[in-house]
């Protein structure tokens, strides 16, 4: 009896890492987001938290849609990260991603800024990390 208890217990500590190092594996799982943007009228989309890339574009897409978009496109896909989007009234826009939601954000007024002046920023979003 003795020794049938040993063997269980040692099983059982043998099978502790493996738990571990599969419970990190589940939290560790990318995330994926996008925004989308209507260059003709101005709609947006987004998304954030999805399994993968084509979940995130899809969802961005179809919300853009959704507010009116008539030319819906993605500009900006990203991964366990910050996405944002700027744009100005001269019809200038642009995107960027980064670690954080101020790295995005300087990333995207400078892909603005490129093409026009006076861009602000009108959409950001990040994926849980």
């Amino acid at each position: 009896m003795f020794r049938l208890s040993r063997q269980l217990m040692f099983a059982g500590l043998l099978a502790l890492p493996i738990a571990l190092v599969a419970g990190q594996a589940a939290q560790a799982q990318d995330r994926f987001g996008a925004i989308s943007y209507s260059a003709s009228d101005g709609a947006d989309g987004y998304s954030y938290n999805y399994a993968s890339r084509s979940a995130a574009e899809d969802r961005a897409l179809s919300e853009c849609r959704g507010y009116g978009g008539t030319d819906c496109q993605v500009l900006v896909w990203f991964r366990n990260a910050c996405g944002a989007m700027a744009v100005s009234s001269s019809g200038a826009y642009g995107s960027g991603w980064g670690t954080t939601t101020g790295l995005a954000e300087s990333a995207a007024l400078g892909s603005c800024e490129r093409s026009g002046a006076s861009c602000q920023i009108k959409r950001w979003v990040c994926t849980d990390r």
